[in-house]
């Protein structure tokens, strides 16, 4: 049976009136990399900080290894941090900042170098560890604070938007260093971020979160196919979003009318019953949707629609379509275009078909 490391139990935070963490719980297994998301002001940095304890929960208790830990001290938490503000010390070189934390915590001096070589070479520094913090790129720097975190061997790592100021492509690169230590080490880590491919690409759990509550709580694969309300629909990749009414209900489909088109999709209706004659939202995926000059190329589609080119967007891998389709209303559809041997297919101005399976529409009851 696999160990909890974190867990927490209706958990809140207030400040003043304003509560920034409602009724927060959810678990974490050992030895799994966890994700919190959510836009600015979602209540994720301070959920963060109170596992971490440089808050005290309103409300409710956190657990770390089983044991309540409301009166144990961050110092005492056997818990390593990477912060945005990597907070390295400049007069030190990279050694001697990876062994600043084994110092402080009166580890056998003798031991010391070597285990700072270990962990240097984890994290790709080996050879470098006589710079200075300012002679190391912003990447390498992310480095010696991933090794200063981990050389003491804590129970659980911490990570607090350490990438949001990178740039995307040496984001990008240390997504995947964060994911391929944290697998090779086996180390229990929660890492905030609002950077919906970083919780993707690096997670084995992901947490959304919105006004201070949890959304959703769900793998990577679980989080983007099967949203639980429009909040994550929308929040996570990029999604065409309708307003409506329910037609009709049955066990797991819908029908309801969006724009003048009756359209069927999956019904999401989490915990409100729904009822014929209630407000709808559709939500369906730029990617799931296929775009072509006729419409016999969309054969076996569910939904089909004629619309007109409103925008080309050039993003280098893809092209984004927008296509207005007086049926769905006067918001452009925005579609992904799959065809990696034919990028320029679709002009200004063009008429198309658009269309998309009924699979691929989520039908919320709105609340």
């Amino acid at each position: 049976m696999t160990k909890s490391a974190v867990s927490a139990k209706n958990v809140e935070m207030q400040f003043g009136p304003f509560k920034a963490v409602k009724d927060a719980s959810f678990e974490l297994e050992e030895g799994r990399f966890l994700t919190i998301l959510g836009p600015s002001g979602s209540g994720k940095t301070t959920l963060l900080r109170m596992i971490a304890g440089f808050l005290t929960p309103t409300k409710g208790e956190i657990f770390i290894n089983g044991q309540a830990v409301g009166a144990v001290a961050p110092n005492k938490r056997s818990i390593g941090m990477v912060f945005q503000k990597l907070a390295l010390f400049p007069h030190m070189t990279a050694a001697e900042n990876v062994a600043f934390p084994l110092k402080m915590r009166r580890f056998d001096a003798r031991t010391i170098p070597d285990r700072v070589s270990q962990y240097l070479r984890l994290v790709r520094l080996d050879g470098l560890e006589n710079r200075r913090i300012n002679e190391l790129s912003g990447g390498q720097q992310q480095r010696v604070a991933i090794a200063r975190a981990l050389v003491f061997e804590p129970d659980l790592l911490l990570l607090d938007e350490p990438l949001a100021a990178l740039d995307r492509k040496l984001r990008e690169e240390m997504q995947l260093e964060f994911r391929r230590i944290q697998k090779e080490l086996g180390v229990t880590t929660i890492n905030v971020t609002h950077d919906q491919r970083e919780a993707l690409v690096v997670s084995d759990q992901i947490i959304v979160m919105d006004e201070g509550e949890i959304q959703q709580d769900a793998s990577p694969s679980v989080m983007y196919r099967i949203p639980q309300n429009p909040f994550v629909a929308n929040f996570i990749g990029v999604t065409n979003a309708f307003e409506g009414k329910l037609t009709k209900v049955s066990k797991a489909d819908a029908t309801a009318i969006f724009g003048d088109s009756s359209l069927v999709g999956v019904l999401r209706n989490g915990p409100v019953e729904p009822q014929e004659g209630q407000k709808a939202r559709g939500a369906v995926r730029a990617e799931q949707i296929r775009i072509s000059a006729t419409k016999s190329e969309l054969n076996g589609l569910d939904a089909q629609f004629g619309g007109t080119v409103a925008d080309v967007i050039f993003e280098g891998e893809r092209i984004l379509y927008e296509v207005k389709v007086p049926e769905l209303g006067e918001v452009p559809i925005r579609i992904f275009h799959h065809d990696q041997n034919d990028f320029a297919t679709h002009e200004l101005g063009e008429s198309v078909h658009i269309g998309w399976k009924s699979r691929d529409l989520h039908i919320f009851v709105a609340q």
